[in-house]
């Protein structure tokens, strides 16, 4: 923290001290095997210090606490704490004491007094505490500015200021990564890194989706009536550790109905971080509004709904599919099935679907069957808009597995 002190001399003197909570006493260790020249000396003395363990003499952290020696570390998303104090050194009274505390950043300057009337008078040897709290919201440079009037005796009006500065760092370094299903869920990996020196107690990561989505959290595994957390019972983040959180985003049944809403960015939510460290204190983050770009369907979408996952070798299977419309215009569909080396369709190729408004959706049954065995790829659907004459061809639609029914018996 760095202070500029004032050049005029004042009846009133200005300190102002960081408010942070102890933390555990840490001691040095010096250990030796009983066949070295010391012998059970070091850990004699290890025994009867009394800022060790006992029982755990050998360990760094002890049981003592120790007040902070230093300013420390400030951290996006924790509360910024001080002590202000303004004390009459002189051995006259002074009147009309007005003490204000600004917090100036990059972007904003905030009042933090918790009042701003004056007191009246302040005699020899009083003084006036304050206590600000502030939830630090940006990183960077932050300037706290203290600023001290009053009027002497005499009658002279005084006035004098203070700036501490100090640097706001960066807690947790957060990366998303979008994963797009075959249908219109969207997965969302959360990786959150603990880039401070100290370990982290992760109280909650939870994900606060847009107007448009519902959210599951997979971030547990059902056992029994209670869900279990991946992460174990103890959710400590050591520095420099990352952990992933994975979320199912699915859009709600009146957006899902129309596909032009989903189509382009779309808005998922935010995250919303919450974490102790030390003794306690908190910290707490929300990110922006995280964006992901939904993929392109074209004007036509075609889309599984039913399929099976094993089938006999050449013996007809039942498929259904969903065929929607993304475009702004109606379309007339014509459905074109191509046979290719190993899939088969069963039914009339070139039939006609009928118009299909936009946003509306048109549920088909098929029917095909295999002529290779193994995981094979279903292809050959091709769609004809007759309006514009245009063709839309989907291929690897999906995947069946095709198994022999007759070496499944033998074997």
């Amino acid at each position: 923290m760095e202070v500029n002190q004032a050049k005029q001399e004042h009846l009133l003197a200005l300190k102002v001290m960081r408010l942070t909570k102890p933390t555990l006493f840490t001691n040095m260790p010096v250990t030796c095997e009983d066949r070295d020249l010391p012998g059970d000396l070091f850990g004699r003395l290890m025994k009867e210090d009394p800022s060790t363990i006992k029982g755990a003499e050998a360990l760094m952290l002890g049981e003592m606490l120790t007040l902070p020696q230093n300013f420390g570390n400030i951290f996006l998303g924790e509360t910024f704490s001080s002590y202000i104090s303004v004390h009459n050194d002189s051995t006259q009274e002074v009147k009309d004491i007005l003490v204000k505390a600004d917090l100036q950043t990059s972007s904003q300057r905030l009042n933090l007094s918790a009042s701003n009337n004056a007191v009246t008078e302040l005699k020899p040897e009083s003084c006036i505490d304050d206590v600000i709290h502030h939830e630090v919201k940006e990183i960077g440079t932050h300037i706290l500015v203290c600023a001290v009037s009053y009027t002497t005796q005499a009658g002279e009006k005084l006035y004098f200021r203070k700036f501490f500065k100090f640097q706001v760092l960066k807690p947790l370094d957060v990366k998303t990564k979008f994963y797009n299903a075959e249908t219109d869920e969207v997965f969302l990996e959360a990786q959150i890194q603990n880039i401070t020196t100290s370990p982290m107690f992760m109280e909650k990561v939870s994900l606060e989706p847009s107007m448009m989505y519902n959210v599951t959290e997979l971030n547990t595994v059902e056992t029994g009536d209670e869900g279990t957390s991946t992460f174990g019972k103890m959710s400590y983040l050591q520095p420099m550790d990352t952990r992933q959180y994975l979320y199912c985003l699915k859009p709600k049944s009146e957006f899902a109905e129309k596909a032009g809403v989903i189509k382009g960015v779309t808005v998922i939510g935010k995250l919303d971080i919450v974490w102790k460290t030390n003794l306690g204190e908190k910290g707490r983050l929300q990110t922006s509004q995280l964006q992901r770009m939904a993929p392109g369907y074209g004007d036509v979408r075609l889309s599984l709904e039913m399929i099976p996952d094993t089938v006999n070798l050449e013996e007809p299977f039942d498929i259904t599919c969903k065929i929607t419309n993304c475009s702004e215009r109606t379309m007339d569909l014509v459905l074109e099935m191509c046979n290719t080396r190993s899939i088969h369709w069963c039914g009339v190729s070139g039939r006609q679907l009928g118009k299909v408004s936009p946003s509306a959706s048109h549920s088909l049954p098929l029917k095909l069957l295999s002529s290779v065995q193994g995981l094979q790829s279903i292809s050959g659907l091709r769609l004809t808009d007759t309006f514009l004459k245009r063709t839309y061809e989907y291929d690897d639609i999906a995947q069946v597995c095709v198994v022999c029914p007759y070496m499944s018996r033998q074997s």
